[in-house]
């Protein structure tokens, strides 16, 4: 069974993980399908708004798609969440890609 049919299997278990999601849309990304990757993050944003890693990660698909303005506004929105939590490092890492793509 390969690693995403393992987490097809994870998603069906618990339908409301949001770490599921995010591993199935890095494994999507990783595979190159970047539609399911997008997919897959915006799900695990809608089941957690705050999952700062997730904005990081599915901007990185919209620039490798040559989407680089939906790429920034992704960032501007997971860098407000992550400013809004007070999470510093997730608040560095976004702040200091958006830098590279503005």
């Amino acid at each position: 069974m390969s690693r995403l049919e393992q987490l097809h299997k994870l998603r069906q278990a618990d339908p409301d993980d949001a770490d599921v999601r995010y591993m199935l849309a890095q494994e999507h990304a990783k595979l190159g399908d970047a539609d399911a990757a997008l997919a897959a993050y915006d799900e695990c944003l809608a089941l957690d708004p705050d999952y700062h890693y997730a904005y990081f990660h599915k901007a990185r698909v919209f620039e490798t798609e040559g989407q680089t303005d939906e790429a920034v506004a992704t960032l501007r929105a997971g860098l407000e969440r992550a400013q809004a939590a007070g999470a510093t490092k997730a608040v560095n890492e976004i702040a200091g890609y958006l830098d590279e793509l503005t």
